[in-house]
């Protein structure tokens, strides 16, 4: 049932979602790449993705098999990023065409 409370609630996640958009892209244009740059980022994306995942794809009721894969989608998409940074060479390797 929609209520004003749903409402207000949504727009204050909507927020929340601008807010990490544009720290993200703040981040982005200024600071140098590390690990801790790279979690940061990792991180926001996770819960981003949940944010989206229970409140605006109103996945929070549906079949646990559509919202566990949904959320294994935010949780395996960081750890790629995260793995990318800490193995570039390997992870090049391994995606090498010309072998």
């Amino acid at each position: 049932m929609f209520t004003v409370l749903n409402y207000r609630f949504k727009n204050y996640v909507w927020l929340v979602l601008i807010t990490l958009t544009l720290g993200s892209a703040v981040i982005a244009e200024s600071a140098e790449p590390s690990l801790i740059i790279s979690l940061a980022v990792a991180v926001t994306i996770g819960v981003k993705g949940w944010l989206v995942i229970d409140y605006f794809m109103e996945l929070r009721n549906a079949h646990p098999y559509f919202r566990f894969a949904m959320n294994l989608y935010f949780v395996i998409l960081p750890l790629m990023i995260l793995m990318v940074y800490l193995f570039p060479e390997g992870i090049a390797n391994l995606v090498d065409l010309e072998k």
